[in-house]
């Protein structure tokens, strides 16, 4: 199998049809798996996951006992997938999975190379509340200025990678909000592609600003730690000597 897209999800109850039937019609030319990960909801999210299981043979249900976050969630679901490239998109509908094939088409071209590559969605047009816009904006710029990752927007869900570039970085809570710079930490190439970004129409935001400032301040402190400490050797097998 070539393509994993991997969807985390915590009381999305409403926009998981949706969501997998747009799905569905963006790679439905490709060979793929959809991987949703319940992260422990408490609403009926789980047993509609198990009822669409019905309609959309392509669809593969796990499940966090208890909530984990959203780092956890990822990694769950990249860990069970079969394919060897992995497409990630948030569950609440604002990633649209038609920008799917165009990140795929990056993925491809950055490859030609043969180093493994990130390619990351980039909101140019986001459609968010003036504070949430705001406050991502100035984190973002802070975040590229201390760790040079060359991304615009790590905040994005929408992704294509290399399975095996995302087993390659080190683990920790909230480590998907850097995964461009644990990429490049790792040896991949990282490009951003432009996405459309749209309003949230059904459910909640689970997202508080203020608890995501103060995290992540802690949290790109320690990216900063991963970073200098590094190495990236360049290995050739030696061959044995004839005669």
């Amino acid at each position: 199998m070539r393509l994993s897209i991997v969807v985390p999800v915590h009381n999305e109850n409403e926009n998981l049809r949706p969501l997998i039937e747009e799905i569905g019609i963006a790679v439905g030319g490709m060979d793929h798996e959809i991987i949703y990960i319940d992260d422990g909801s408490t609403d009926d999210t789980l047993a509609r996951l198990i009822d669409l299981k019905q309609d959309f043979p392509r669809l593969r249900v796990l499940h966090h006992r208890r909530c984990c976050g959203q780092s956890t969630a990822l990694r769950t679901g990249i860990l069970a997938a079969r394919g060897t490239v992995i497409a990630t998109l948030d569950g609440d509908g604002q990633n649209d999975p038609a920008n799917i094939p165009a990140l795929m088409e990056a993925w491809r071209e950055l490859g030609q190379s043969g180093q493994a590559a990130l390619v990351a969605g980039y909101r140019r047009n986001r459609k968010d509340t003036g504070w949430r816009k705001f406050s991502s904006r100035f984190a973002n710029r802070i975040r590229a200025a201390l760790l040079r990752d060359a991304t615009p927007d790590t905040g994005c869900g929408l992704k294509v990678f290399d399975r095996d570039l995302f087993l390659a970085m080190p683990y920790f809570d909230h480590m998907h909000r850097f995964l461009p710079a644990l990429a490049q930490r790792a040896g991949g190439t990282v490009v951003s592609v432009e996405v459309n970004h749209r309003p949230r129409t059904r459910g909640q935001s689970k997202y508080g600003t203020w608890h995501r400032l103060w995290v992540g301040i802690w949290d790109l402190l320690g990216v900063m730690w991963l970073r200098r400490r590094a190495h990236i050797p360049e290995v050739e097998e030696v061959a044995q000597a004839s005669g």
